[in-house]
């Protein structure tokens, strides 16, 4: 594993032990200009469908997800160009360093090789103005473009702290992609729930739709004409869902689902104590996750650590309860 690797997820190993309990989720949802009746209604189907999940069955408060569509509605903004401008810009002020924050593109998209842009409803934002938009978010970014054409936005708008998704894995695939349908139905489905923890994560979500869209090509027995790569290691190159490589680590620690919050007893020693063994237990995920890139040695150390903390702090929790 290259030291830049090893060092990032090190420097991600405590971001995720820090927000392990405060953490608040923000997301931008945006289905841009559709091209006809038919890509429209299949936007608002998918679009609608996971902003009920961010706020129904996840309780995202009203003013923590923004949607712009090609039609403004009830809580719905046209998606102009000046529109999602005015939405990153809020979320730059509001997300904190510990704060997930989603951006997710849904329609369709256009590259001539280098440059790709998002098709929006009037002049649209190519991927280097989308990246400049995205850098002054300190919280930590799940940035995910579904549209044909996206794969150079997986190079620009990757970065440390930063979880890229694109639903293809070259300019070259500019065709109408169907990896949005099964990534919002991920989050619906506990098929997609691979390690059975009750959640899923960037990751499952991510290997879930991958699968689901190679057995789509398959059942029309076409080629494939779309391969997504999730990148969050901060190298701009990324991976398959089923292909070796350093990226995945991070997005199998990142959940959309916020986590149940922690009920701060009056005893603010006890209170101290569950907010550590949260943090612990946050960092013992993010150890097992990488477990097949670091040396067996440092593994088991870390864990026979992680593990004899948690247990001293479970201890003294007990007397204290």
């Amino acid at each position: 594993m290259k030291p830049v690797c090893c060092a990032f997820l090190a420097f991600f190993a405590v971001a995720v032990a820090a927000s392990a309990t405060a953490a608040e989720r923000y997301a931008l949802v945006v289905t841009g200009a559709s091209g006809g009746p038919e890509y429209a209604q299949k936007y608002r189907q998918w679009r609608e469908s996971f902003t009920t999940t961010l706020r129904v069955k996840f309780a995202y408060p009203p003013d923590h997800v923004t949607v712009l569509a090609e039609e403004e509605g009830a809580g719905v903004l046209k998606a102009t160009r000046e529109n999602v401008r005015a939405a990153l810009d809020s979320l730059r002020r509001r997300a904190k360093k510990d704060d997930i924050v989603l951006v997710l593109l849904i329609g369709h998209g256009t590259s001539d090789g280098e440059e790709a842009k998002f098709n929006l409803v009037g002049p649209d934002l190519s991927a280097a103005e989308w990246a400049a938009l995205v850098k002054p978010l300190v919280g930590r970014v799940v940035f995910i473009d579904t549209s044909s054409g996206s794969f150079p936005f997986l190079s620009r708008i990757s970065g440390p702290g930063r979880v890229v998704l694109t639903a293809t894995d070259s300019a070259a695939q500019q065709f109408e992609t169907v990896f949005p349908e099964f990534f919002v139905k991920a989050f619906d489905d506990a098929n997609a729930d691979q390690d059975k923890n009750g959640k899923v994560s960037i990751w499952e979500a991510f290997s879930y739709a991958s699968a689901a869209v190679r057995q789509w090509y398959q059942e029309k027995g076409q080629l494939a004409t779309e391969r997504p790569l999730l990148d969050d290691t901060g190298s701009g190159i990324g991976r398959e869902a089923g292909s070796p490589g350093p990226d995945g680590a991070v997005a199998q620690v990142t959940y959309l689902q916020p986590e149940a919050p922690i009920q701060a007893p009056a005893n603010s020693e006890l209170a101290g104590l569950l907010r550590r063994r949260a943090e612990l237990e946050s960092e013992l995920e993010l150890l097992k996750v990488r477990k097949a890139t670091i040396p067996p040695g440092e593994y088991d150390a870390s864990l026979e650590r992680l593990l004899l903390e948690i247990a001293r702090i479970d201890r003294q929790v007990r007397t204290k309860s």
